[in-house]
């Protein structure tokens, strides 16, 4: 298996770079212009900002695209840079103070619901989003992923499965975000519901629920192959789940100076869920290997174990990895997911590396 993978590794790359990449950035500079036309200043600045800074996160989740069929592709690229775009800048919304952080978050996450709700038009959603000022932005991402999701041939396997999905991710960031207004009850109770019957505990349920829009790019991916059946799309969702657990914990240990304030507290994150840090090894290794069994029992299980790799290098490769909290996780990351995880990393770093430069000079040209 680790032979296929590696092949698919290299596949994944030679398509992504000539297939995927060219469209994936197209997509980018049409939201932005797009974005730029939002009136309200603060969403303008959240809508740039979140496209500006977490740009890569479409970049690499397209990477998923790379196994759709090339009559398929450019729908699922374009409905995966939407969705993820979509995600990142409801999760600054949810983020702004409210009287009421669960039922706004419930109205914000309409957007997302609707998303991956067959197409179907949903005035609710056009009510709950008229008072946000940012010129139909919101919608209109909601509208695209819908548009190319409802095109592909296996849609209807995978609605059921996506719509839970969408559900459960958007309750896991809402529940978060209220913690510091609500308490962490509120959150773990709804965890622990959720949890029963997944194999996992509530902590690793929040935290992979939480960046389940993994999930949805992966089934998105899979409805474009007429084969994929709804216990594919349930299977994709389980071993992407494990993945997501890694995913969001890593993401919260490698960014442990980013998320401390300045007099030394600390914002909500699912790492803050854990009373000892001394866990994580542990909780990621264990949810690393529960991944790799789930991914490769897969159709093209090469492939998503490749996935698993690449999004574990993506963290493993920034500069954060380095810190004390990270550092322990890093090594067990390493050893779990081994020898698969070298080539990923040494890739995953010249790609941020190239991204550094490119960007560098970008910022040069913009000076002169």
């Amino acid at each position: 298996m680790t032979a296929r993978a590696l092949l698919a590794l290299v596949l994944a790359n030679v398509r992504y770079w000539t297939t995927v990449a060219p469209t994936v950035r197209r997509e980018l500079r049409r939201w932005e212009l797009r974005a730029q036309g939002i009136d309200d200043p603060q969403l303008r600045a959240l809508a740039l900002g979140k496209l500006r800074g977490e740009g890569f996160h479409a970049e690499a989740a397209a990477m998923l695209a790379t196994v759709a069929p090339p009559s398929h592709r450019r729908s699922v690229i374009e409905a995966i840079v939407a969705l993820e775009l979509l995600y990142d800048y409801l999760d600054g919304l949810s983020e702004r103070p409210s009287a009421d952080p669960l039922a706004e978050g419930e109205r914000l996450f309409a957007a997302l619901f609707d998303a991956v709700a067959l197409g179907s038009s949903n005035t609710d959603l056009d009510l709950a989003l008229t008072n946000d000022h940012d010129d139909g932005y919101l919608q209109m991402l909601s509208r695209t992923v819908a548009r190319n999701v409802a095109s592909l041939p296996s849609v209807l396997e995978i609605a059921a499965v996506a719509e839970h999905t969408a559900q459960r991710s958007a309750l896991a960031q809402i529940q978060m975000h209220a913690v510091g207004e609500l308490g962490l009850a509120q959150m773990q109770e709804w965890a622990t519901a959720e949890a029963n019957g997944s194999g996992l505990g509530w902590r690793e349920l929040a935290a992979g629920a939480a960046s389940s829009v993994l999930v949805l790019h992966a089934l998105i991916a899979a409805a474009a192959e007429a084969a994929t059946t709804r216990a594919d799309a349930e299977q994709i969702a389980t071993a992407y789940l494990s993945m997501c657990v890694v995913l969001t914990l890593l993401d919260g240990l490698v960014d442990h100076a980013h998320d401390t304030n300045h007099d030394g507290s600390r914002r909500p994150g699912y790492v803050d869920l854990y009373d000892d840090a001394a866990e994580f090894p542990d909780v990621l290794g264990q949810a690393a290997r529960r991944a790799r069994t789930l991914a490769s029992a897969l159709p093209n299980g090469p492939h998503h174990l490749m996935m698993l790799t690449g999004v574990t290098a993506y963290y493993l490769s920034a500069p954060g990895a380095g810190n004390e909290h990270a550092r322990p996780t890093a090594v067990r990351l390493r050893r779990e997911l081994r020898p698969l995880i070298t080539p990923t990393l040494a890739l995953m770093r010249t790609w941020r590396g190239t991204r550094r430069t490119h960007t560098a000079n970008a910022e040069g040209e913009g000076e002169s």
